[in-house]
């Protein structure tokens, strides 16, 4: 059974968080794969993790990068666009509405949806009542005004 939680994002942007939660990941000694919808969204994210604050360093390899096609199961995080886990990771996030159909590999599963799109909340709300009923543990969490995250369910 994975713990599945929802990440309702309004007031700050994927950029924002996910350097953040990725940071907590590493910090307790799992690996991360990082699921997005398209090659030019993996592009985007991966330049982003390398320059996203200049006092930190977010190690990780993506799916294409010739320089890491050897050794991406050492790669503490992983950036895909397709349901892969060379890395063996603990913890999956899905970004934007990426899916996969097989959760069970993974002690956590992150969804990461920008509450702001109406497009993207109607399908964080269909992958919610799709996993409902399932032995996974669901919660969902939105910011509050502090920038804090509270879990609302």
């Amino acid at each position: 059974m994975s713990e599945l939680l929802f990440y309702h994002l309004e007031r700050q942007t994927l950029e924002q968080v996910l350097p953040a939660l990725l940071e907590k990941t590493l910090e307790r000694g799992w690996k991360a794969v990082v699921q997005v919808t398209s090659e030019a969204r993996l592009a985007t994210l991966d330049a982003h993790l390398w320059t996203y604050r200049d006092e930190a360093f977010l190690p990780h390899a993506a799916k294409g990068d010739a320089r890491f096609a050897n050794n991406a199961a050492e790669q503490p995080i992983w950036l895909t666009d397709e349901a892969e886990t060379p890395n063996a990771a603990n913890v999956l996030f899905l970004v934007e509405g990426a899916s996969r159909p097989e959760l069970d590999n993974f002690q956590r599963c992150v969804f990461l949806f920008d509450g702001r799109d109406e497009e993207s909340l109607a399908h964080a709300r269909q992958q919610w009542a799709g996993l409902k009923d399932s032995p996974h543990e669901l919660t969902y969490w939105q910011q509050g005004e502090d920038g804090k995250w509270e879990q609302k369910a």
